[in-house]
């Protein structure tokens, strides 16, 4: 019996053994595939991030790709996208850029010709001309966007408005536009600054009256070809109220019109600020505008010290032929009608 229960437990030993030993196996032929497996289970992470860089890469290139042809087609706007650029770094950046304050005197340096210590001369003041130029940089831009800004609030609540509605209300706000449009733009804006004096803010408040008027005629032709497309009558059918149909649909297909009227209209702006402190009635000193300096010393000393009206006549002449460049490439873009044209 004993023999026998021997036999038996080395007979289960050995099953046990052998069954081990083929596990083992097993287990040892899979190991390349479960290493195999868990690589393709990293790969796709592995990729996820390759693929995101991959992304981004293309999307640096595209837009370079797209500069570049700007550049191409658009070689005058490349042109008043730089000036702007520079405007706007000079604007930003004065302190750092000027040498001098803009209302610094220079003791013995009384209308000095350029040279090497005074770039772009100096004045009647014995102030550098380079350093007003920068700061009046910042008058301009400053005037430019302000005048801009609300002038392109005002404009698009009453285009949008009064073309969207229509009917009396469209009727009414067209003859009030008509009206105050047919007195001479300069007369307008001399009227509003004799009743609101001079200062930067009322200069800005008199343009913003003035280019809103036009340009809310502009936005309000837009708005009626939108409220008059299918979509918008879709909407209307399924009870869509009007600020939904107005935000969704109308605001998004007019901001194109919006942002070329905005671009050519800064430079308006500046030629109109030029005007006005021309005329005594702009920036009040000492705030360098380029208009009063071109007014002021400029004209005085016009033929004995030329470089006094020159530099200020240069900056308003490019300022406003980059903004309008840059608006006129912007319309060629945006607009659909000329889009293919410009290509």
């Amino acid at each position: 019996m004993a023999r026998i229960r021997w036999r038996r437990q080395s007979r289960r030993s050995n099953r046990e053994r052998e069954a081990r030993t083929a596990a083992d196996s097993e287990q040892a032929s899979l190991a390349p595939a479960l290493r195999t497996v868990n690589a393709r289970v990293e790969i796709p992470e592995q990729l996820a991030g390759s693929k995101t860089a991959l992304e981004h890469d293309q999307a640096w290139l595209s837009a370079l790709r797209g500069l570049g042809r700007f550049i191409r087609r658009k070689p005058l706007g490349a042109l008043g996208a730089v000036i702007v650029v520079v405007m706007l770094v000079m604007a930003a950046f004065a302190e750092r850029i000027a040498p001098y304050g803009y209302d610094d005197t220079i003791r013995g340096a009384r209308m000095k010709a350029p040279s090497a210590a005074h770039w772009l001369g100096t004045d009647n003041l014995s102030r550098d001309m380079w350093s007003r130029i920068v700061y009046g940089a910042r008058v301009s831009i400053t005037v430019g966007f302000g005048t801009i800004g609300l002038a392109v609030l005002l404009a698009t609540a009453v285009g949008v408005s009064s073309g969207y509605f229509g009917g009396a209300y469209d009727l009414v706000v067209q003859r009030v536009v008509d009206a105050w449009l047919s007195f001479p733009y300069l007369v307008i804006v001399l009227s509003v600054m004799a009743v609101l004096g001079p200062g930067l803010l009322n200069v800005v408040m008199a343009l913003a009256i003035l280019i809103a008027a036009v340009n809310s005629r502009v936005i309000r032709g837009a708005t009626i070809t939108v409220a008059q497309s299918t979509y918008v009558e879709a909407a209307r059918a399924v009870g869509c109220g009007h600020a939904r149909i107005i935000a969704r649909h109308i605001l998004p297909n007019v901001t194109a019109t919006i942002i070329i009227l905005a671009t050519i209209g800064l430079g308006t702006a500046i030629l109109a600020e030029s005007a006005l402190s021309f005329l005594g009635f702009g920036v009040p000193p000492p705030y360098p505008a380029w208009g009063a300096m071109l007014s002021g010393s400029g004209r005085t000393y016009m033929f004995r010290a030329p470089w006094m009206a020159i530099w200020p006549g240069v900056a308003i002449s490019l300022a406003v032929f980059g903004f309008n460049m840059l608006g006129d490439a912007l319309r060629d873009v945006l607009d659909p009608r000329l889009r293919g044209l410009a290509r």
